[in-house]
C-alpha cells in the first residue's frame, strides 16, 4: 500500500516553503498570516467580555479558553487565552469594533499586540571595576586595566559598555555610594577625554551614583533592583533625560538566592516589569529596556524557563536585555572563563535566533561572531 509522504514545516520557514511549492507570489505575505499561530493571555475580562470574545473567536475557527465557572456566573472576572492564526486574530479584532463593553478598545489592543518590531541582537559589554565580581573581580579594578579593557570591548564590537562599580553577585554586600563614585570617576574621565561616543551604561542601584555618572557622560542607568532599592532612581534618570534598564530581582543580592519561590515565574516577572514600565513612563523616562534578571533570585529551573519563554516578554513592546554570561546556571563551578564563555554562547544561541534585543556579555568578540552567523549580518 502506497503511503503519503509528509513532513512538518516550521513556522519560521513558511514563506520559503510556500515559494518552493509555487504559491501565488502576489498573495504570499497575506497567506503567511494563516500559518502563523499565536496564543494571547488577556487578564481580568468581565463575564460579558469573555463570553463575547469566545463566541467571536469561534465564528472565525479560532478559540478562547475561559474559566469553567464563567457560564454559571459564579465568578465576576476571568483571565482568558485567545488562540488562532494571525489572520484569524486580526478578523476577531476587526469584529470587536462593533461590540459593547469596551471590546472595541480590546480589538485595537489585539492589533497592536500582533504588530512586530524589527529586532537585531546587540551586545552590552561588561566592565566590572570591582574587586569581588563573580567571574572577573579584581581584573579591572585598577583604572589603567579598566581603560584598556574598555577599549578592547569597543574594538570587539560592543554596542553599549555596561560599567559596574558594585558587585551584585549572590551574597554580595552593598557598596557605599562614595566608593562606587571613586571607582567610576577615572573611567568616566577617560571616556570624556577620549571622546568615546559609544553609550555608557552604569550598573548601579543607587540614585546618588546614577546622578554623578549621568553628570559625567553616562547615558543609561542599569538598575538591577528595578527601582526597588532606591525609589529616587526614576526621578534622577528623568532629570538627565537618560535611558533606563529595568531588571527584575527577587530580593537583594545578599539574600536573593535563599530558596526563591514563584507560582508562575514568567508571569510574575512579566507583571513586575509591566508595572515598572508604567512607572517609568509616568516619571517621563522616554527610553526603557527590560531585563528579566537571570540569576537574580531564581533557581536554575526558573532561569531556563525564562530563557525558553523569552518571547512572552516581547508583548511589553520594549527592548529586552538578557544577561546570562558566565552565570551559575551554566553549571560550571571551577574558575574557567574560557569554558564559561563557550557555554554562555551556546545558551545564548536560541536567544539570538529569536532576536532578543541585547545580550549582556563578558566576551564580546565571541558573541559578535555568533550574531553575524545566525542573523546573516555582513562583516
Amino acid at each position: 500500500m502506497n503511503k503519503f509522504l509528509m513532513k512538518e514545516v516550521s513556522e519560521s520557514n513558511i514563506l520559503s516553503e510556500l515559494n518552493q511549492i509555487g504559491f501565488d507570489s502576489s498573495y504570499i505575505n497575506k497567506a503567511c498570516e494563516k500559518y502563523k499561530y499565536k496564543n494571547i493571555k488577556i487578564f481580568d475580562l468581565t463575564i460579558a467580555q469573555a463570553n463575547i470574545l469566545k463566541q467571536t473567536a469561534l465564528i472565525f475557527g479560532a478559540d478562547c479558553g475561559i474559566h469553567k465557572n464563567i457560564i454559571t456566573g459564579e465568578i465576576n472576572k476571568s483571565d482568558v487565552i485567545l488562540c488562532g492564526s494571525i489572520s484569524q486574530l486580526k478578523k476577531i479584532a476587526k469584529k470587536l469594533e462593533n461590540q459593547p463593553f469596551k471590546l472595541k478598545v480590546l480589538g485595537n489592543e489585539i492589533l497592536d499586540f500582533l504588530s512586530e518590531q524589527e529586532r537585531v541582537t546587540k551586545l552590552a559589554g561588561i566592565l566590572n571595576i570591582t574587586p569581588d565580581s563573580f567571574s572577573d573581580g579584581g581584573l579591572y579594578y585598577n583604572p589603567d586595566d579598566a581603560k584598556r579593557h574598555l577599549v578592547e570591548l569597543i574594538n570587539d564590537g560592543a554596542d553599549i559598555i555596561d560599567i559596574g562599580a558594585e558587585s551584585t553577585r549572590p551574597g554580595a554586600q552593598p557598596v557605599l555610594s562614595e566608593t562606587q563614585i571613586a571607582r567610576l570617576k577615572p573611567i568616566l574621565e577617560f571616556v570624556n577625554k577620549e571622546n568615546i561616543s559609544l553609550p555608557i551604561s552604569i550598573d548601579t542601584r543607587c540614585s546618588v551614583v546614577a546622578d554623578f555618572a549621568l553628570d559625567n557622560g553616562a547615558a543609561i542607568i542599569n538598575d538591577v533592583s528595578g527601582f526597588e532599592f532606591d525609589h529616587r532612581m526614576p526621578d534622577i534618570i528623568t532629570k538627565h533625560n537618560a535611558a533606563a534598564i529595568i531588571q527584575h530581582s527577587k530580593g537583594t543580592p545578599d539574600l536573593m538566592q535563599n530558596n526563591p519561590i514563584y507560582q508562575n515565574v514568567v508571569e510574575e516577572i512579566f507583571l513586575f516589569l509591566r508595572s515598572k514600565i508604567e512607572l517609568a513612563q509616568e516619571k517621563g523616562i522616554k527610553e526603557v529596556i527590560i531585563d528579566p534578571g537571570i540569576g537574580f533570585g531564581k533557581s536554575t529551573q526558573d532561569n531556563f524557563m525564562i530563557l525558553d519563554r523569552i518571547e512572552e516578554f516581547y508583548s511589553l513592546k520594549t527592548p529586552i536585555m538578557v544577561g546570562l554570561s558566565r552565570k551559575s546556571l551554566l553549571g560550571i563551578t571551577e574558575q574557567d572563563n574560557i569554558l564559561k564563555d563557550s557555554l554562555s554562547a551556546a545558551v545564548a544561541y536560541p536567544l539570538i535566533k529569536k532576536r532578543v534585543d541585547f545580550l549582556r556579555v563578558h566576551n564580546v568578540k565571541l558573541h559578535k561572531k555568533i550574531i553575524k552567523l545566525v542573523q546573516n549580518i555582513p562583516n
